[in-house]
């Protein structure tokens, strides 16, 4: 058995096989520690401000009216930058050929972030004060009551 320790080719193995073992055990043992702490959630600010929204449905006191839109309203995108700007963009086909592709608009939340202003009107009849019903990564959900009914309007990424 003493053969066995005093054979330098056996003891550089198990030196090998000891060394491998600690920097095993050095890698793992840091991600047993605690998780990370999880990102804060974006604010409606960073919500709204990224990337640009286009229409995908509407409904009018909870009737779908998509199909009755025509579909130079149904092509526009709206971009909101975090300063408080933004444009409005007729898409492809626009309603009426003389007006511009775009339209710049101020906006900003109210009421504890549940209202969004709009210096522009976005719907014939509308106005610019909508309420949020969702705000998400991929879907901005708006609402307001246009000649005493609920017309609620929603965008996505």
């Amino acid at each position: 058995m003493s053969i066995l320790y005093n054979n330098p080719t056996i003891m550089k193995k198990q030196l090998l096989l000891a060394i491998t073992g600690i920097a095993m055990l050095l890698c793992i043992l840091p991600s047993c520690g605690k998780d990370e702490t999880p990102p804060a959630p974006k604010t409606k600010t960073e919500l709204i401000s990224t990337g640009t929204w286009r229409f995908s449905t509407a409904t009018v006191s909870g009737i779908d009216i998509s199909g009755s839109l025509q579909t130079c309203q149904k092509d526009n995108i709206l971009t909101f930058v975090s300063t408080g700007t933004g444009t409005a963009d007729e898409g492809a086909t626009k309603c009426n050929a003389g007006d511009p592709q775009t339209n710049p608009f101020t906006w900003n939340f109210t009421s504890a972030e549940t209202v969004l202003n709009v210096s522009a009107t976005f719907f014939t009849g509308g106005s610019g004060t909508f309420n949020i019903v969702t705000l998400s990564e991929t879907q901005l959900v708006l609402s307001q009551t246009i000649s005493g009914q609920v017309a609620v309007v929603t965008f996505i990424h």
